[in-house]
């Protein structure tokens, strides 16, 4: 075979890094930035109704448009609004430095008023039905909006003298104040998202019924102002359930830690990639630089703001971005020990690995869509970004990393220098990786130890319990920096004095410390607060408040979470594989859930809401790795179908020979997944690290339980079948 040039593979990298290079500075500078990277201020409303009614979706959608609307006089250029549940609307206005006043014109009862082209007041509200506006037609057919009429004598009182007026219009305002003028407002008004003059219509006669309001509207248009007239006469108030504050240092800060300690823990697994694999981890660490920019790429189109938890999702997309190069790798080295020749190991490794990669991502996909569907705001985020890592991690590494190894492989540059393509020696091809493990006969070691972990985790959760943090119990959180040297005593006495009672105080440095008050405090209550700190200490404060109302809400869709990622789950393994699959893959989850909680019990680390998305990370990686072991140990079962496994002892080898070749996959992905997690932990922002330490624990505690609690579990399931025919089902192929 004649050999090819490499140039043109070695080009075809250079030309792809080179426009990564271009443009991922301009894909930087155009990303949207939330609370906890660029400081602002983040509230949650509940929309009450004030006559003791049903609050309806008409009335929360009506209150989110004029929410909409006001954000516009705040003069913020990247909002974010969303209504959550049935009657709750969240807030995110990153940038913003003036928390007050943005609470002040966020919160106030929406105002609507009639007035004339002097301004002058001439009704309220008062006179239309409460919410009655709706989308009509004109006497052409065309979209105007429909007014309910209340109080009749009135409106046709001040109909028929605006008729009788020179300029006869009557203008319909939503918070008309004294900086507004029609004058002034003339030319906007009507333009529903440059102005608060929402209409000005001429009146020719009075009016004693029903009336509409006619112009050159779209039906979108006509929509919007029935929704603002609706909200402006809705008798409706918003309560204010929780807020946070970030200080524009507190967010920089954390957005240079956090990009920091990820650029680190990327470069890291690059360099271990390519000295476990050399040529081949030189690809696939030019497909995690694709894999890496593609995500944000796409994070950036679908609107997606970027926080915290968002690029911690990231970084542990890049953990299954590489474990899928590491089966296709271990793969193609099963093929050449079979005796295949260069590429025709590499495209039956590129064939047996497909189903695995996929099994493995559709899991996580799963837990990754429950996230999203029952998550709230930073939660919503993260799990938004680790769907999106799902999907590039099956584009890139199945499709676009194959691509780039084909062009290498088909070079025929490499058939005899193997170990410098992808690290591997003919003479230890077919020689067998630890092989003196038996992990069934350690099977009693391995529950021995689980069960001893499991009882010393219930004693810590009976006697000590878990530090819950503000999202589970309520109150609120303080942090407060200064270039001063902070005093905890001092701080606690600071608080005491103001009334407040302080549950737990952390001291992270000599200039920092975070606090936790048993109260949720009101909004005047964190101004004061803020003012407070700012004047004796020239501290910047940061400020979480939480409800009972959002308290109960997550713990209940925590509980939700946790059940629908387990029942779909057992689910889908049940399909792929069998039901004995799915007990040993639950039990493993279970173990690697209560030894998270067990662990934050034992070093009383504080459980917050984003704790449960690392605990549902955890699952998803977890049952991923879970799913590598199971997938070899049906294959190899399937080999071994036309001599039926007649013995234990035959049942045992192969769980052990299907342990043994997957053991170093299983080390190298969570080795290269821990790095950039350890990174995180140690140059990252404070702001998660209690959700890094739980994903520490967590990888560690799924590589654990994946080979020795789940193998185990199906093994001692299973041996009760050996011998027995085994049954066929519907989708299988004949074996």
């Amino acid at each position: 075979m004649k050999k090819k040039s490499l140039v043109p593979s070695f080009i075809m990298i250079i030309m792809i890094l080179g426009i990564i290079g271009i443009l991922s500075p301009i894909l930087y500078h155009n990303l949207k930035f939330g609370l906890d990277l660029k400081g602002g201020f983040e509230v949650l409303y509940e929309v009450q109704s004030l006559d003791g009614e049903t609050v309806t979706s008409d009335m929360v959608t009506s209150t989110y448009k004029t929410m909409l609307k006001r954000i516009d006089v705040l003069g913020v250029s990247e909002p974010v609004i969303t209504v959550e549940g049935d009657n709750k609307i969240r807030v995110q206005l990153a940038g913003v430095t003036d928390a007050e006043e943005a609470r002040n014109i966020l919160s106030q009862a929406a105002n609507l008023t009639f007035r004339d082209t002097s301004d002058n007041l001439l009704m309220t509200s008062d006179v239309l039905n409460s919410g009655s506006a709706k989308v009509g037609q004109d006497s052409k057919g065309r979209p105007a909006v429909s007014l309910s009429v209340k109080d009749k004598e009135q409106f046709y009182r001040v109909t028929k003298k605006v008729s009788e007026m020179t300029d006869n219009r009557i203008v319909i305002w939503l918070d008309f104040d004294e900086n507004s003028s029609f004058v002034q407002e003339e030319a906007k008004c009507g333009s529903l998202g440059n102005s608060k003059c929402l209409s000005a219509a001429t009146v020719s006669e009075g009016f004693a019924s029903d009336v509409i309001i006619q112009g050159n509207f779209t039906q979108t248009e006509v929509k919007n102002l029935v929704d603002l007239i609706n909200s402006g006469s809705l008798p409706t108030k918003l309560e204010e359930i929780s807020s946070k504050t970030v200080t524009a240092s507190f967010g920089m800060n954390s957005l240079e830690q956090t990009i920091t300690a990820g650029a680190i823990g990327i470069l890291l697994i690059m360099l271990v990639m390519i000295a476990l694999y050399h040529v081949a981890g030189v690809i696939a660490s030019v497909g995690i630089i694709i894999y890496t920019f593609l995500t944000f790429a796409i994070f950036w189109l679908v609107g997606g703001v970027l926080t915290l938890p968002g690029i911690a999702a990231m970084l542990l997309g890049i953990g299954m971005a590489v474990d899928a190069n590491v089966i296709h790798f271990a793969r193609i080295k099963d093929e050449l020990a079979k005796g295949r020749n260069f590429e025709a190991a590499y495209k039956a490794g590129n064939k047996n690995s497909l189903a695995t990669i996929i099994d493995a991502n559709v899991t996580t996909l799963i837990v990754a869509i429950i996230l999203f569907i029952f998550g709230e705001s930073s939660i919503k985020g993260f799990a938004t970004m680790l769907i999106i890592s799902i999907f590039v991690t099956m584009v890139v590494m199945v499709f676009v990393t194959r691509y780039l190894l084909n062009l290498f492989v088909k070079t025929g540059r490499f058939n005899q220098k193997l170990g410098l393509f992808l690290n591997v020696h003919t003479k230890n091809l077919k020689k067998e990786s630890w092989k003196k493990l038996d992990f069934i006969q350690s099977s009693r070691i391995f529950f021995s130890l689980t069960i001893i972990l499991i009882i010393l985790g219930i004693v810590s959760l009976g006697f000590k319990g878990l530090n819950l943090g503000i999202d589970f119990k309520g109150g609120s959180s303080i942090s407060i920096e200064s270039e001063q040297t902070l005093d905890q005593n001092t701080i606690q006495a600071d608080l005491n004095e103001m009334g407040y009672t302080v549950s737990s105080i952390d001291m992270r440095n000599a200039n920092a410390i975070d606090v936790l008050i048993e109260d949720s405090l009101n909004k005047t209550q964190v101004l004061e607060t803020e003012n407070y700190f700012q004047e004796k200490y020239e501290a910047a404060t940061e400020i979480g408040v939480v409800s009972n109302v959002v308290k109960r809400e997550l713990i209940k869709n925590a509980f939700i979470s946790l059940i629908l990622a387990g029942i779909a789950i057992v689910i889908y393994i049940s399909i792929r594989y069998q039901f004995s699959y799915a007990i040993g893959a639950i039990v493993a989850l279970l173990h690697d859930v209560f030894l998270i909680v067990a662990v934050f019990s034992v070093f009383n680390f504080e459980v917050s809401s984003i704790f449960i998305a690392a605990i549902l990370s955890i699952i998803g990686y977890s049952i991923n790795d879970t799913i590598v072991l199971f997938d070899r140990i049906k294959e190899n079962i399937k080999f071994k179908q036309k001599n039926m496994i007649k013995s234990k002892e035959e049942l045992g080898t192969i769980v052990n020979i299907s342990l043994r070749q997957t053991l170093t996959r299983s080390i190298i992905t969570t080795v290269t997944t821990l790095i950039p997690v350890i990174c995180l932990i140690i140059m990252g922002s404070h702001e998660i690290i209690y959700f890094n330490i739980a994903m520490l624990i967590g990888l560690i505690a799924g590589s654990y339980s994946s080979i020795c609690i789940a193998s185990q579990i199906w093994y001692h399931i299973e041996k009760r079948n050996v011998g027995k025919p085994k049954k066929k089902r519907w989708y299988e192929e004949e074996v």
